[in-house]
């Protein structure tokens, strides 16, 4: 069994108060699992209402699908017009973890 997680640190871009936050966090955290079915949700920077931490989650047999469906997701956050991604940290956690 192999567990690969994806946070991202995103830029909000005209954000003015933590409810616009949310209106757009919320989008991602729901595409993101509707899209790649994975685990996701907003993890840091709850309290900035113009930055966010995003991580997501995703179990597989397989560490290679793991990578294309990670690769595949930071892909589609970096497309994203409404957010800047600023970073983002992949890891692979496996048996021998």
């Amino acid at each position: 069994m192999y567990v690969g997680t994806l946070s991202f640190d995103l830029l909000l871009g005209d954000v003015r108060s933590l409810k616009e936050k949310r209106s757009v966090i919320r989008p991602i955290v729901a595409e993101l699992h509707r899209r790649f079915a994975v685990s996701a949700a907003e993890v840091g920077e709850q309290e900035l209402y113009r930055r966010a931490t995003v991580g997501l989650a995703l179990v597989s047999g397989d560490p290679g699908h793991l990578r294309q469906v990670l690769e595949r997701c930071e892909r589609w956050m970096a497309a994203r017009p409404e957010v800047d991604l600023l970073s983002a940290r992949q890891r692979i956690h496996g048996e021998d973890d």
